[in-house]
């Protein structure tokens, strides 16, 4: 039998104290859910870590299994946990409309449809005034297309090789990871152009994005030019000039590429970028399902981080904090387009829906946790960065505010992704000293560090020391 490898490395990382206790756990014993799991639940539906976690509470950013064990999650149930795990005043202002309306149709006029559509159109430039309320991620980013085929009456839509915008037949043409895409028809009229990568691509260097950390790579550009861009922007221009007509629907990127491990474009790119498909006449769309609401720190939008106003703007994930909900803003003349036929959702911008967005834009303020998030995120990443630094596996930290990534590689020089299932050593090492954090990038080389916007300096602490310990076990047991 082989014998279990033991570190000599232990953890000096103490846990953070939190004054929450959990309910006890009463459901299902645990070999239950995973027989329950195998027989009734659809096998594309796959869990994280070896031995999968039972997760029974949460608490802003912690949460707890079956066993009472506590978590600090770095990962917010992917990017969607905005405010923090069933966060008091989010579920007041729940609790009071479960009692007083769930749910009636659209058709007719209810209060909190109407509050939220000003409060939320209120955060965004003119003329970003009106909003169309749906269900999923996927579900706005499929609208987001339909509404620049419809305005423009083309119909080709450009998008970035890496960029992940749902896994709806239609968004699955936009969406340019291989792991989502299955062996049917789809993307047709939508051309991926290269991602401006200034880790993995071709060109980069030490200046070009907009994080408190830059990559190790040097470059020769001089104050106010970007070689890297330029070069990004030919590529660009090479695609309008050869794979689609001269003129196009749209072009749609995250100002952030999530799924893809938060890769970051040089300055100016999307800029230079949107100018290239006005020309053409078409929109800009800024997928901010997983940048928006504060989380990038210095701005509540991602697109405003770039300096650009969109066409259309897809929204999601956080802003529900975990319930079902999305939306598209756009303008009123865009908006338009679409009532010239029937287009009906049953379930978007149901009255408690509206309640829980309300109630988490009232949460972002209050709590101040835009502001957090810049504080707080630029302090872990400055952190991270030096485990950059010391170790050769550790080939790039970047993000900005709550929006991290760290992707890992065999050396620094070749930044050849490292295996899978080493990441994974690591990964669930970080788990079992009780730090949940994600996986992504086109071969899942890169840790996804999105955490509650909540957290505190504190909590980095903790979770930078568990990844240290992390990291040197594996070094460890290389040698």
């Amino acid at each position: 039998k082989q014998q279990k490898w033991k570190s000599s490395v232990s953890t000096q990382a103490k846990m953070p104290p939190c004054d929450f206790v959990p309910e006890k756990y009463e459901s299902y014993p645990y070999e239950r859910m995973q027989k329950i799991r195998e027989q009734n639940i659809a096998p594309s539906l796959r869990t994280y870590y070896k031995k999968p976690l039972l997760l029974h509470q949460g608490h802003m950013q912690w949460l707890f299994d079956h066993r009472g064990r506590r978590y600090l999650d770095l990962f917010a149930g992917i990017v969607t946990v905005s405010v923090g795990h069933c966060h008091p005043k989010v579920t007041m202002a729940t609790q009071k409309q479960l009692a007083r309306l769930w749910h009636t149709t659209n058709i007719y006029m209810y209060p909190p449809i109407h509050e939220y559509a000003e409060k939320l159109t209120s955060l965004f430039p003119d003329p970003l005034k009106v909003v169309y309320l749906t269900n999923s991620g996927s579900e706005a980013n499929d609208l987001a297309m339909f509404m620049a085929r419809l305005h423009t009456r083309n119909f080709d839509i450009i998008c970035l090789r890496g960029g992940y915008h749902g896994g709806s037949p239609y968004t699955l043409g936009l969406t340019s990871l291989t792991s989502y895409k299955h062996g049917v028809a789809n993307g047709f009229g939508c051309t991926t152009t290269m991602l401006p990568d200034v880790f993995r691509g071709p060109w980069g260097g030490s200046h070009c994005r907009d994080s408190p950390v830059q990559t190790v790579r040097k470059c020769s550009c001089t104050q106010g030019a970007c070689l890297a861009k330029d070069q990004y922007i030919e590529q660009f221009k090479d695609t309008l000039n050869t794979s689609v007509p001269k003129t196009v629907a749209g072009f749609i990127a995250e100002p952030i590429q999530g799924v893809n491990g938060a890769v970051q474009y040089p300055r100016n790119f999307l800029k230079e970028a949107y100018q290239l498909i006005r020309e053409r006449g078409g929109l800009c769309i800024s997928d901010e399902v997983q940048t928006g609401f504060g989380r990038t720190g210095s701005h509540f939008w991602g697109f405003q981080t770039h300096g650009v106003v969109p066409d259309i703007v897809t929204l999601a994930k956080g802003i529900g904090n975990g319930f079902p909900m999305a939306a598209v803003v756009t303008t009123k003349e865009i908006a338009n387009s679409l009532a010239q036929n029937l287009h009906f959702n049953t379930f978007g911008g149901n009255p408690l829906a509206c309640v829980v967005g309300a109630a988490v834009l009232d949460a972002i303020e209050e709590d101040g946790l835009q502001k957090n998030s810049e504080d707080v995120g630029t302090y872990m990443l400055l952190e991270l960065a030096k485990l950059r630094d010391k170790f050769e596996i550790v080939g790039d930290v970047r993000g900005k505010g709550l929006m991290i990534g760290v992707e890992m590689v065999t050396d620094k020089d070749s930044r050849r992704p490292l295996p899978a299932e080493e990441i994974g050593e690591i990964w669930e090492d970080c788990k079992d000293m009780g730090v949940l954090i994600g996986r992504g990038g086109l071969y899942s080389q890169t840790f996804r560090i999105k955490p509650p916007m909540c957290i505190t300096k504190r909590d980095v602490d903790f979770a930078v020391e568990v990844f240290h310990t992390a990291l040197q076990r594996y070094v460890e047991r290389r040698a």
